[in-house]
């Protein structure tokens, strides 16, 4: 099953974090929410290919939800019962869209929103070309950080000589993404991105069987099990 989530649609994927949205409100007690983040770890142990893209995704749903137990407990009376049930619903959101939007590739989701839901092509291919470059901002943040330290403006092991390096750095990538932004927008108008009335897309996006068994799942774990667990 390691196959499912790179293969699947991303539509089908994006369900599984639409629903954890509406099954949030149904998680009524700790022992609901103890059940479907059980299921949620079974399901990602079965089909997650590589833990290695999820590491920080995981580490700051944990903290949000070890935050909010904390706050919770503190500011409602030191109720375990009510603190547990508010960090479960914050396990219950997130979990799922954390762990599919690490497999939903950009190109792959455009082609399902032109072919799949038939939203207008011009709309698509912004909105791709923006996804893709937002994906790349990680790896500019990193090629800025090289540059400085090259340059010999790089930190120290002090924490504050990193935190003061912050605002540089942000504000050169602020200024390259609206660069490659620039670049971009010329690059589709150049091509006839504006008029283009007859488009063709990368890839088909099939709707397969198994497309649809991961929409079943989603809404059985999701909203069936704490509905059911009420």
């Amino acid at each position: 099953m390691k196959h499912v989530l790179p293969q699947a649609n991303p539509l089908a994927l994006l369900t599984f974090g639409f629903t954890a949205v509406v099954g949030s409100f149904l998680i009524g007690r700790p022992v609901a929410a103890a059940v479907v983040v059980a299921v949620y770890a079974v399901l990602a142990l079965a089909c997650v290919p590589s833990w290695r893209p999820l590491r920080w995704r995981l580490f700051a749903v944990g903290f949000a939800a070890v935050s909010l137990w904390w706050s919770s407990w503190l500011l409602g009376g030191h109720d375990v019962s009510i603190a547990t049930t508010a960090a479960g619903r914050i396990l219950v959101l997130a979990l799922p869209g954390a762990i599919v939007a690490a497999f939903i590739d950009p190109m792959r989701f455009g082609d399902a929103l032109a072919q799949n839901l038939r939203l207008p092509a011009r709309f698509v291919g912004a909105f791709t070309a923006s996804l893709t470059r937002f994906d790349r901002l990680g790896e500019t943040f990193d090629q800025l950080q090289r540059t400085r330290r090259i340059r010999g403006f790089g930190p120290s092991r002090n924490p504050i000589s990193r935190a003061a390096t912050t605002a540089p750095l942000t504000f050169g990538l602020l200024v390259t993404a609206m660069r490659g932004a620039t670049q971009l927008s010329l690059a589709m108008d150049s091509r006839g991105f504006a008029t283009a009335q007859r488009r063709s897309w990368a890839q088909p996006s099939p709707w397969r069987r198994g497309d649809t068994l991961i929409v079943a799942a989603a809404v059985l774990v999701t909203i069936v099990l704490p509905v059911a667990l009420r």
